[in-house]
């Protein structure tokens, strides 16, 4: 039976390239699984919202609440009766 590192070795040595592009023959992968990541986070929704919506969203506010804590933007309260 293998050890968890033996395993792990084994795993790696099957990857294709080690001699020609060493540790960086595991860049197409990485590529892939980022370029997964971003088109999960543009187009999948959870709820109503994707990940960019929220991040859209959450940017716009903290100009607002800057803008407000600057000065540049006055918040008029309703006259108390």
């Amino acid at each position: 039976m293998f050890t968890r590192s033996k395993s792990i070795k084994y795993l790696v040595s099957l990857v294709p390239g080690r001699r020609r592009f060493g540790m960086y023959r595991f860049l197409p992968v990485f590529f892939c699984i980022g370029g997964v990541m971003e088109w999960i986070m543009i187009n999948v929704r959870i709820g109503k919202e994707t990940f960019y919506d929220v991040y859209r969203r959450k940017r716009s506010e903290r100009e607002y609440e800057k803008k407000i804590a600057d000065g540049l933007i006055v918040i008029n309260e309703p006259a108390a009766k």
